[in-house]
């Protein structure tokens, strides 16, 4: 050994050199363990997280309808709903955060292929919560408290929700990256927040006042009701194309493919309450018409809904048997079906079927069995190892989706 080479102590027990003390401190952090700093919790906060506010609300929002078993829900729906407003209050903070501290990361989004359609779970959060606080927050700030809140965020989250369907789809007619294997089930969160609003707008009638105020928001719903169902109804031939000719193909999107269920069953709930809230806006022939229209359309819907459900559920377990690694996109096993779950509630109260009813309550098990593995999911990898918080790897297939991925349980 050279003599200018310094000699090397070994430390005593329960000592360490100042090198050595991160080390430590990484050992004994208990929460987001795989994060080298803290500080990265906001480096990638995409707009795929409102997704979380939007599964976790529509459980609120579906245990509210349920036929028969509703009020024995209440204390139970209220306080996922207030679980839900406060994701979503951190949300906001965290967004805001990470376009000042982030900006070059937040301003990348719309250019990335997959991404750029989550920007619909903004306004669908924001909604969600919204109708909740017109079903839950009487009881919690009072019913003119309650409403103000409920008018004011549908009125920010139909405004946003009508800029992502014309500006998303703008960046998507103008984008290079785009093949006939990008289309996947994420295309249609944009499109379909303008659906949630005309469905959340209906209950708000009866509170405008009468004449011109309450027709103008009835027209309103419906034209929104067909902006959403049309673009759908466009889109989703080239999702079962894309299906038909590369098969399932990235594992990270199968989940995604749920979200077809969010448009059909936000459809039905829409035309039915609609047709429910007319009478306080149109002449009793016209409200009698639209009262028919939400069966006429209703039922049929509900069976292509049910035709994709049995398809999702096939596709979902073909994929899970060769490996499906968790990431943000399970969370569209929730507020699809949480759709579906009131539309089944809805039609069942309308028609007065028992068989509508049971499958609106075995749906219900099922949203709140999804909802509870992929709220731990995302605790897991979020709070304890931090991992969603990691920038997303780089991928070439448009149909991956910008998040990091933990391996399936």
């Amino acid at each position: 050994m050279s003599r200018h080479t310094p000699r090397l102590r070994p430390a005593s027990p329960g000592t360490g050199t100042a090198n050595d003390a991160p080390a430590v401190r990484e050992r004994r952090r208990l929460l987001l363990r795989d994060l080298s700093s803290p500080r990265l919790v906001i480096s990638n906060i995409s707009p795929n997280w409102f997704a979380s506010v939007m599964g976790t609300g529509i459980v609120a929002n579906a245990a509210a309808t349920l036929p028969l078993i509703a009020p024995q829900l209440h204390v139970f729906a209220s306080t996922v709903w207030v679980i839900a407003t406060v994701l979503l209050v951190g949300l906001i903070a965290a967004s805001a955060a990470h376009w000042i501290a982030h900006r070059e990361v937040a301003l990348s989004h719309h250019r990335h292929p997959a991404m750029v359609h989550f920007y619909g779970a903004p306004p669908l959060a924001i909604l969600t919560i919204g109708a909740g606080a017109l079903l839950f927050g009487p009881d919690i700030m009072g019913a003119d408290a309650a409403l103000t809140v409920s008018l004011v965020l549908w009125s920010i989250g139909t405004v946003l929700g009508l800029a992502t369907a014309v500006i998303v789809p703008f960046l998507t007619f103008t984008s290079s990256a785009i093949t006939d294997q990008s289309p996947f089930g994420g295309w249609i969160m944009p499109v379909v927040p303008p659906l949630v609003s005309a469905a959340a707008g209906a209950p708000l009638i009866p509170f405008l006042p009468e004449g011109e105020a309450r027709l103008t928001m009835l027209i309103a719903c419906y034209a929104m009701f067909g902006l959403s169902m049309i673009a759908t109804a466009v889109i989703l031939p080239l999702i079962w194309g894309r299906l038909a000719r590369h098969n399932i193909g990235n594992s990270a999107a199968v989940p995604t493919l749920w979200i077809v269920l969010g448009p059909l069953g936000q459809s039905i709930t829409a035309v039915v309450v609609l047709g429910a809230a007319a009478p306080f806006a149109v002449a009793t022939e016209l409200a009698e018409a639209l009262r028919v229209f939400g069966f006429i359309y209703g039922i049929p819907t509900l069976g292509f809904a049910l035709l994709w459900t049995a398809l999702a559920i096939a596709m979902t377990v073909h994929t899970a048997r060769r490996g499906m690694p968790f990431s943000l996109t399970w969370w569209s096993f929730t507020f699809p079906v949480g759709n579906m779950v009131v539309a089944l509630s809805v039609l069942a109260a309308a028609t007065g079927s028992a068989v509508l009813e049971m499958m609106a309550l075995v749906s219900f098990v099922a949203l709140v069995g999804a909802w509870v593995l992929v709220a731990l999911r995302t605790f897991a990898g979020s709070v304890i190892q931090g991992t969603l918080f990691l920038a997303p790897p780089v991928v070439g297939d448009a149909t991956a989706i910008a998040a990091p991925a933990t391996p399936a349980a």
